[in-house]
């Protein structure tokens, strides 16, 4: 009990500073909001704050590079009967059921809010950019070395693209309507769904670049 009611107050206090300092962005802009400024709004000490988050921007990307070890050991467990669709489709799976249990829930407002700011903001703009496209790197990287000389950079990066990109987009589109964080997911699972149709298509090549099925 005493650990649940731990947890459970720092789960608040951390929903409080992101609260806090998203308010304090779409009202006075995110530049010219100070972490003294969210920590005060949050009625907590600026020490507190950075228990929490490294700098202001991590408030909206604390949770971007959280667990990302498990994709790359997904990947790195390649079966002998999978094709690079197949372990990109299983990775995907993998990481989300990791993953989601852990996030704190969030209500349709709070997701909206942050994505409005992500995309007008273009200091939050080139952060989101910067880390989206560094996961790809790292996951083709991956993909690579898990299929040695039967998969060329180009299709791999195609491959991690054409996934994430489908996933981040209908999850924007989803975030865009106003949907709950279930219905986030959901869109997020067709997104993924959608890309895996073409990407399972490719086959690893016996001995060059990989090509496509029929």
């Amino acid at each position: 009990m005493q650990e649940s009611r731990r947890e459970r107050k720092k789960r608040e206090t951390r929903t409080r500073i992101v609260m806090a300092a998203i308010r304090l962005f779409e009202e006075q802009g995110y530049e010219q909001t100070t972490v003294a400024q969210i920590a005060a709004a949050a009625d907590v000490d600026p020490k507190t704050f950075f228990n929490y988050f490294g700098s202001k921007d991590e408030v909206l990307f604390v949770d971007a590079e959280r667990d990302l070890d498990v994709m790359f050991e997904a990947i790195a467990r390649r079966r002998p009967e999978e094709g690079p669709g197949e372990v990109l489709a299983r990775t995907v799976q993998e990481y989300a059921a990791h993953r989601r249990p852990k996030v704190p829930r969030r209500e349709p407002e709070e997701l909206s809010a942050a994505t409005r700011l992500v995309l007008t903001t273009p200091a939050l703009q080139a952060k989101g950019l910067y880390l989206l496209l560094g996961l790809q790197q790292r996951i083709a990287d991956e993909l690579l070395k898990a299929f040695p000389g039967q998969l060329d950079p180009v299709t791999a990066a195609a491959m991690t693209g054409a996934l994430l990109g489908a996933i981040q987009q209908a999850g924007l589109a989803s975030v865009r309507l106003g949907q709950s964080q279930d219905e986030l997911w959901a869109a997020s699972r067709h997104g993924a769904e959608i890309a895996m149709r073409g990407l399972l298509a490719v086959r690893p090549a016996t001995g060059g670049p990989a090509t496509e099925g029929p």
